[in-house]
């Protein structure tokens, strides 16, 4: 009887029906009580919620134009003429501004139509040189930084150039750089590591993420800068290292981003975790993942005030000029056609 009992409690619990297990009364007398079981078979697990930031997410959409601009104000440079012809411009939709871009020479004219730069844009492309003369101290740091979160303090060229214009011109220095060949790649490989460089920037997470994991926030934040071999990958450790790691390697761009492509280039010189999107996700008080755009992007969410971002290089102030040009200011953007 015993044994039918248990098939019959078994059989019940496949079924996800309540259990009901006969028991023996103070009097002797047998009676039915209930159990309910915790499980999810036949039901949908609740689905978490990622919050949308719509101010983040407008980041990657005000940057589309401004970069068709920079691009054209930069092939422009490149023309020894200073000027380019009008039907070489179907690619580009920036030129629609006039008052960085301003259309010259007609069918009254032997010259063909051509586009060039307004007398107060050429104002502020004189500054350049000037201004990747600030910049260099800015980018030789950085190519160091980078350089020693790498675990044999070697990167692939190749692995650089993916994000070359995320950090700006990459310097080759010999007093700080050299280049080695390993299995048919090229590696820039730090000459010396320098300690005064290795303070990573400091990071904010906001107050309900906090409580939400005060425990794991008690552990020590081991630095980024700290050889990924001295910590075994079941370490809980590790997984705060590579939280440490994927925020300062954010930290180091111009833009304090990077697509979710861009990071993961930097999988096995970083030791990155496996599963990245999952890892940005989950220190959603940390990082912002952002869809808007081709590829997913993430940003520190402290570096960021609204759309804006806090604190610019050089080279970021120097763009903005162009943009105050097109009355852009503070994510508003008036449109100016040309004349």
């Amino acid at each position: 009887m015993r044994r039918m009992a248990l098939c019959g409690y078994f059989t019940r619990w496949r079924q996800n029906k309540p259990v009901w297990k006969a028991e023996i009364g103070v009097f002797g007398a047998y009676r039915k009580t209930q159990i309910m079981h915790k499980t999810t078979m036949g039901k949908k697990p609740k689905k978490k919620v990622y919050h949308r930031e719509h101010a983040l997410d407008r980041v990657m959409e005000l940057r589309k134009k401004p970069s068709l601009v920079f691009q054209l104000i930069s092939t422009i440079q490149s023309q020894k003429s200073g000027h380019l012809l009008l039907w070489d411009l179907e690619k580009f939709v920036g030129f629609k501004y006039s008052t960085i871009f301003r259309v010259f020479g007609s069918q009254g004219y032997r010259s063909p139509p051509a586009v060039t730069l307004t007398e107060e844009a050429k104002s502020i492309a004189a500054m350049e040189p000037e201004v990747r003369a600030k910049m260099e101290p800015f980018l030789v740091r950085t190519m160091r930084k980078l350089s020693m979160l790498s675990v044999d303090c070697r990167l692939p060229l190749d692995t650089i150039e993916v994000i070359a214009d995320e950090m700006g011109l990459i310097p080759m220095y010999p007093q700080y750089f050299r280049l080695d060949m390993m299995n048919d790649r090229e590696y820039l490989h730090l000459e010396n590591w320098d300690y005064s460089l290795a303070f990573p920037a400091g990071f904010r997470p906001n107050t309900s993420y906090l409580e939400e994991i005060h425990r794991w926030q008690k552990m020590e934040f081991p630095s980024p800068y700290l050889n990924a071999r001295r910590i075994e990958v079941g370490d809980p450790k590790a997984r705060k290292r590579a939280v440490a790691v994927l925020h300062e390697l954010l930290s180091l761009t111009l833009e304090k981003r990077l697509t979710s492509t861009q990071i993961d280039t930097f999988h096995t010189e970083l030791r990155l975790p496996s599963r990245l999107l999952l890892c940005l996700i989950k220190h959603h008080g940390i990082f912002y993942l952002t869809n808007k755009g081709v590829f997913s992007t993430a940003l520190p969410k402290e570096a960021y005030d609204g759309s804006s971002l806090i604190e610019k290089c050089p080279l970021l102030e120097y763009r903005d000029k162009f943009l105050a040009l097109i009355g852009r200011n503070e994510g508003k953007e008036v449109s100016c056609a040309v004349k």
